[in-house]
């Protein structure tokens, strides 16, 4: 099966591009990532905190059948500009991998289509090619069918 969720990783950088064009108009693809229910139900991880505007604040966990916590991880939020950008840093806590900036970028395509552009930057290309070691693009493909379906479902 293909991947529609796209990860480009330049030899010799330290950041990735990901790409995925979706089903949805642009606002309801921004709405993903903006409502703590739908975050929750696609990623699969409980929103802590949620500060929806500039210089806000994040935190989710993820805890296993057992109440233990299995990941967690916060950001900054340095803009917020609905329907089109966020700007954050993502730590993934209790790991070796540094702080990292996401450019997620929300494009209209049509009436009913949009595209997400994040840009990933890294401390190091070592630490990208490390996370690259992990199933993570198998991963971020996984989350955004399941962002499709749940927000199909919302309309």
């Amino acid at each position: 099966m293909e991947m529609k969720t796209k990860v480009h990783a330049e030899e010799g950088k330290q950041e990735l591009h990901i790409t995925r064009e979706f089903d949805l108009p642009v606002e309801l693809l921004f709405k993903a990532y903006e409502e703590p229910g739908l975050i929750e139900e696609w990623m699969g991880t409980k929103v802590l905190k949620l500060e929806n505007k500039d210089h806000g604040a994040y935190r989710f966990e993820t805890s296993d059948t057992s109440g233990n916590v299995v990941f967690s991880a916060n950001g900054v939020i340095h803009e917020f500009k609905p329907n089109r950008q966020i700007i954050r840093t993502f730590e993934m806590e209790n790991t070796p991998f540094p702080v990292q900036l996401e450019f997620l970028e929300f494009e209209k395509l049509t009436e009913n289509t949009s595209k997400l552009n994040i840009l990933m930057v890294f401390k190091s290309g070592a630490d990208r090619d490390q996370l690259l070691k992990l199933p993570f693009a198998k991963g971020i493909n996984m989350a955004h069918d399941t962002l499709q379906k749940i927000v199909n479902k919302t309309r």
